[in-house]
């Protein structure tokens, strides 16, 4: 959704670079494309013009730090004004003292307020309550029976007691539907409500109404992220008519220019508390402010994937192949095949990648990658017998033929996988024993990992040289050694200056590399 924000954003820092101290008219530059990237987004007007002012006297007010460059400057500026315009900090639920809590979701007809419904269930459930469904959408034909459905999916009961359709009255199913919590236990209702297709006295008297029968203690107001400056000035009717504690932005993952979701919370003083970005019930999760900034400046959301990995992979299972990868044991494919399934529920490669640092300049590569090469994969290593997946060494050309025929595939993508799959446990095993990555020795082997065991040192033969002749050179050398740390595994820098010159030394492999020079001509 915020791909040409965050292209213009990314081009107008990338002329910062090289400068040694922003000038008056280097910031009013940057100001300028600034403005024109968040008008270009659909920001709203008096939104952009608070944002750019903000960001211009700062600039202006800022001290030369001696660990920034300008164009870090400005980025930290950027991201300190996106953070404060969409909301500052996550705001959790609200829950009743006494249960139960009460939620009802307002909004247009369209926005997803059913399926909504569904994914804050499911998330409630995934958080250890008790939710309950209530179908007060009565006028929106078959409302009530996707809302049964959509529950069934996430496992939530539904409280319908009307069909729907035009028949009964949303207010008395509102109401009874707390009495009906309060009977079996259940510790939240969700009320979906009706919606209509455009702002209405109605609407709102209807929503009034349902508000005041059971006095609900969130009221969310659902918003399509992808309808631009319109949600803006929905968000304002309804604050007016109803009103509302929070929004919740559904159709995140769309393709539209984002605007709504930097302007609905500064417009309207009410914070966004939930996103819904993608089709899958599990496509939902709480807003962070800080993390929505950090992707639209391309600085990537590890937070948000360290806790999708948390939901989904198996501890107890990784935890045995990252021992018998690191150990020294024998990691098969049976072990790679878990991992990569793991991965795979977590959802498309893309979406993943996408929350890594820098992932913006290669958008291109990343939506080109096929998600049917992880089906080939599969194909190939269950073409396999159990002993060929634990111990991959024994494929001779018999055996990879057959695999290849198996699975569908050809003898040269057997080769590839098994070949790949044999490099990568090679460099694992030595990485987790601390001798650092093959061939890379400013890269340091990871912390708390099993040394490898002293050698002792061999013989030197006759006619090799050792110690240099020349005294000024053999002097270097000997002051080089005594510089690395002792118990270092290949001279693994130790300090932070160190680290930054060997991470600057650190060359990527020539496939990425190939990708990057690609980017950046492009």
């Amino acid at each position: 959704m915020f791909d040409t924000l965050q292209d213009r954003l990314q081009a107008t820092f990338r002329n910062l670079r090289g400068k040694g101290r922003l000038s008056e008219a280097d910031i009013d530059a940057t100001v300028r494309e600034i403005r024109l990237a968040l008008l270009e987004a659909d920001v709203n007007l008096d939104v952009v013009k608070e944002f750019t002012t903000a960001v211009r006297e700062q600039a202006r007010e800022a001290e030369l730090s001696q660990a920034l460059n300008p164009a870090q400057q400005i980025i930290k500026i950027v991201n300190g004004e996106l953070v404060e315009i969409l909301g500052g900090q996550a705001r959790p639920l609200r829950f009743a003292k006494t249960p139960p809590t009460v939620i009802m979701l307002a909004g247009l007809q369209g926005s997803g307020k059913t399926t909504l419904a569904g994914k804050l269930g499911l998330w409630l459930r995934q958080q250890g309550h008790t939710p309950m469904l209530v179908a007060a959408d009565l006028q929106r034909p078959n409302a009530v029976n996707q809302l049964q459905i959509v529950g069934q999916r996430a496992g939530v009961p539904v409280f319908a007691p009307e069909p729907g359709n035009g028949v009964g009255n949303p207010v008395e199913v509102a109401r009874a539907s707390i009495a009906e919590a309060r009977r079996k236990l259940y510790d939240t209702v969700i009320i979906d409500t009706a919606g209509r297709l455009g702002v209405d006295a109605e609407l709102m008297q209807q929503a009034a109404d349902i508000r005041d029968a059971t006095n609900p203690d969130e009221i969310l107001f659902v918003v399509d992220a992808m309808i631009g400056q319109d949600a803006v000035n929905t968000a304002n009717a309804f604050a007016e008519g109803v009103g509302f504690d929070g929004v919740v932005l559904s159709k995140l993952d769309g393709d539209a220019r984002g605007g709504a979701a930097l302007s609905i919370a500064k417009v309207t003083g009410k914070p966004i508390m939930f996103a819904s970005n993608g089709e899958a019930l599990a496509d939902f999760d709480l807003f962070h402010p800080d993390r929505m900034a950090s992707r639209i400046l391309d600085m990537g959301d590890l937070l948000t994937l360290i806790e999708q990995a948390e939901r989904t992979f198996d501890v107890e299972q990784s935890r045995k192949a990252a021992d018998k990868l690191m150990a020294g044991g024998q990691f098969g494919l049976d072990d790679f095949l878990q991992q990569m399934q793991a991965v795979r529920k977590m959802g498309p490669m893309s979406k993943i990648l996408g929350m890594m640092p820098g992932m913006g300049q290669m958008k291109d590569a990343i939506a080109d990658i096929d998600e049917r090469e992880i089906d080939r994969i599969e194909a190939i290593i269950y073409s396999m017998t159990p002993a060929e997946r634990a111990n991959p060494e024994i494929l001779n050309g018999s055996r990879r033929a057959r695999i290849a025929k198996g699975s569908g595939t050809s003898v040269t993508d057997v080769n590839g996988l098994v070949n790949r799959f044999m490099e990568t446990r090679k460099m694992m095993k030595q990485l987790g024993q601390g001798g650092g990555l093959p061939g890379m020795p400013g890269m340091p082997g990871m912390p708390g990992a099993r040394r490898p065991a002293k050698q002792q040192p061999k013989a030197k033969k006759k006619g090799v040289k050792g110690v240099s002749g020349n005294p000024a050179k053999r002097t270097g050398v000997e002051q080089a050694a005594a510089s690395v740390p002792a118990g270092s595994a290949f001279g693994a820098p130790q300090s932070e200056a160190d680290m930054a010159k060997a991470m600057a030394d650190f060359q990527l492999p020539p496939e990425l590399q190939k990708m990057f020079n690609q980017q950046n001509r492009g």
